[in-house]
């Protein structure tokens, strides 16, 4: 059983700061083409900086929303690596919803940001590792992995559209791995809480008192680094998974398993 990723091509999307970045730092460091994606092109160049265009990392700019955007970047990915091995969609945004205005377009606005350009990227990546794999019987054709959140499955009504979105994309996730699975490419998603995303990072900034909050409520007592989350991912996409698909994999300190109401009144 192997975690090794080496010599695999990967695209990160999400890439340019906070988990998406991590996760494709993790890979360059274990020896994976890494193509960094994400819509800010001046983000990727601050940290990427030198190691651009050289040895396995490349970067790629663009809006994912749009689907000529995407087709470009499997073709840069293509042009760069010659393969596309693991997809990591690791782009997503957060916005607040008020769950009783009815003129609040959050909800669309979060189902657009976070969850249609994973399924239409999935898709085209998905195509790529199914010509790939002609002719070869044996062994996994690629790895597709979502970063979702456990906010699909705990409820506070002013990310009610973040939440719906990333139930939305635990399904997809479900839902592709049966799909895909005759064609031997694996998908899966990893839930995240407690951890120093770069959303959460901002927010800390803004509501510092929320700190102490979010560890007494997480049972590990801390906040997790994005690098935690990004060995999660690794796993997820070597060959010690490769009887895994279809699962959302819970990264969040115990936070989940937690009542909100502190007495035993059951």
């Amino acid at each position: 059983m192997s975690f090794s990723i080496a010599g695999k091509t990967a695209i990160v999307t999400g890439a340019a700061n906070g988990i998406g970045l991590s996760i494709g730092r993790l890979f360059a460091e274990k020896g994976a083409n890494v193509m960094f994606a994400d819509m800010d092109e001046k983000a990727l160049v601050a940290e990427l900086g030198e190691q651009l265009e050289e040895g396995n990392i490349r970067s790629f700019a663009g809006d994912l929303r749009e689907k000529l955007t995407i087709a470009n970047l499997v073709s840069a990915t293509l042009d760069s690596f010659d393969q596309i091995d693991i997809l990591v969609n690791g782009a997503r945004q957060i916005q607040m919803t008020d769950p009783l205005d009815g003129d609040d377009e959050t909800v669309q606005a979060m189902l657009y940001n976070n969850v249609m350009p994973a399924l239409r990227l999935s898709q085209q990546v998905s195509k790529r590792m199914i010509k790939q794999a002609e002719g070869r019987t044996e062994g996994i054709a690629g790895s597709i992995v979502n970063i979702s959140s456990i906010s699909a499955r705990r409820t506070h009504p002013e990310l009610m559209g973040y939440s719906i979105s990333a139930a939305a994309l635990d399904q997809m996730t479900r839902s592709l791995a049966v799909a895909l699975a005759p064609q031997r490419i694996r998908v899966n998603a990893v839930a995240i809480g407690s951890v120093m995303s770069n959303s959460l990072q901002t927010f800390l900034k803004e509501n510092r008192a929320y700190r102490a909050e979010i560890e007494e409520c997480t049972p590990l007592g801390r906040i997790s680094a994005p690098s935690e989350v990004a060995e999660a991912v690794q796993f997820l996409c070597s060959e010690a998974s490769s009887f895994m698909t279809g699962q959302i994999v819970t990264v969040d300190g115990g936070r989940t398993l937690l009542d909100a109401v502190p007495a035993p009144a059951h």
